[in-house]
């Protein structure tokens, strides 16, 4: 559904909502970020609705369902929209779950909207398009300031993630954290109200982040307000490991890391690529600790350090297991030219390019990013990419059933297939070179 199409299916679904207003005398609202998303003239795919002066029994009586018995929530018996009632939150406990949810018909939309996070998630919208905007949130769209609505924001820590990952999600439209939210947010880390979020939560947020256009926005507020040491402390020390002795490269590691994830922002979506990009020199912030300036193994080190901060905040086994890939073999990218045949061979069963065979542009993404991700490298071409496709296409073209045909059997066909495969990697390498005139 393109971005015409959505908005004809709201101006439908608001005079449908108009009929539902006028029959069953309620005052129905579109709130948060479908809102926010109208008013940046971006596509707005999902939509929150808010009934005010109505109660949970009036509601059922009208034909509504009620989702839960505990939370203000209905859908509608023909449409089967969601719609919530009105309501303000009180902390009653740790977290971002010690809330008390509290609704009833004298509970105003601008109470209801004070509970959220930023002003420009604050704001609602009649049926007949008059904006409700109690806490300023146009101005702060118009000056792209993400801006904390109250002081109660301090009082759930999920936020700090939230705020960081909208800042990651608007930058490439200029907005910037306000000085004050900002403040609260650190605030918040020294109180230690962070370690209050589960696992999934923080992961959650996380990947969401890491769809944006700006990922590395996000671990760098994370950063700003030292919410990065406590959550994801393996990256947050890479910002104190310096590059490796006799190197070119000027910036500390933490910097390369989140330009190289800037970079592959660019080149991909693939969501296990760039936590890749973000994971893959891991091992250099224990080797550096460890007295090795020159990072030497950090590849192999990296891998428990990803195992350890993957099963911590219960990041998926498939995003684990490509980004240790990647962190143990994305020098061979680099230095593809100067393997042999055989190591090629070995290269493309450690990544499984023979069952996943996707695998093979993941780790070139991975290489480029980080080859890019240096200062002055930017824009600067990666043709290992091109090296390594060539061979993989020149070696999964050997066909097993003409080795089958030819007469081998049981363990012979594979020996065979290893035979095979070296023999037209040598001779590709070797036309390869002449073509491209490398050495």
């Amino acid at each position: 559904m393109n971005f015409y199409t959505l908005n004809i299916y709201y101006s439908q679904v608001c005079y449908k909502l108009l009929a539902i207003q006028e029959e069953l005398s309620l005052k129905i609202f579109l709130v948060g970020g479908a809102v926010r998303d109208k008013k940046l003239n971006l596509p707005v795919y999902d939509r929150d609705w808010v009934i005010e002066g109505a109660t949970p029994e009036e509601m059922i009586a009208k034909g509504f369902q009620q989702v839960g018995k505990d939370f203000p929530v209905f859908l509608h018996a023909k449409s089967h929209e969601e719609y919530a009632l009105a309501r303000t939150e009180r902390k009653s406990g740790i977290g971002y779950t010690g809330f008390t949810t509290y609704f009833a018909p004298h509970v105003t939309l601008e109470e209801d909207l004070r509970r959220r996070d930023l002003t420009i998630n604050a704001m609602a919208e009649s049926i007949d398009g008059k904006l409700i905007d109690p806490y300023g949130g146009l101005n702060d769209i118009n000056n792209k300031v993400l801006r904390h609505v109250s002081e109660a924001f301090h009082e759930d820590p999920l936020r700090v993630l939230r705020v960081a990952r909208f800042a990651a999600r608007f930058a490439h439209l200029g907005f910037n954290v306000a000085p004050e939210t900002m403040e609260l947010m650190r605030q918040m880390t020294v109180y230690k109200e962070l370690q209050n979020i589960t696992p999934e939560r923080v992961w959650s947020e996380t990947q969401k982040a890491l769809t944006t256009k700006s990922p590395q926005v996000y671990f760098q507020l994370l950063r700003d307000c030292g919410a990065l040491a406590i959550l994801f402390t393996e990256i947050d020390n890479l910002f104190e490991t310096p590059a490796p002795e006799k190197s070119k490269i000027e910036m500390n590691t933490g910097v390369h890391t989140l330009t190289s994830l800037s970079i592959a922002a660019k080149i991909t979506k693939d969501v296990e690529v760039r936590f890749a990009i973000l994971t893959h020199d891991l091992g250099k912030g224990l080797a550096y600790k460890s007295y090795n300036p020159y990072h030497y193994k950090h590849q192999t080190v990296a891998i428990e350090l990803i195992d350890a901060l993957c099963r911590r905040i219960c990041i998926p086994k498939y995003i684990r297991e490509f980004a240790k890939i990647a962190a143990e073999y994305h020098l061979c990218v680099h230095n593809i030219k100067n393997m042999k045949p055989i190591a090629l061979l070995k290269l493309f069963d450690a990544i499984d390019a023979w069952r996943k065979p996707h695998r093979l542009d993941q780790i070139i993404i991975v290489g480029e990013a980080d080859a890019r991700g240096n200062t002055g490298f930017e824009n600067h071409p990666y043709p290992q990419g091109d090296y390594l496709r060539s061979a993989y296409k020149v070696a999964i073209n050997v066909s097993v059933r003409e080795i089958v045909e030819a007469g081998f059997k049981g363990s012979k066909i594979s020996e065979e297939l290893r035979v095979r495969h070296l023999h037209v990697l040598k001779k590709w390498k070797n036309d390869f070179f002449k073509k491209n005139k490398m050495t």
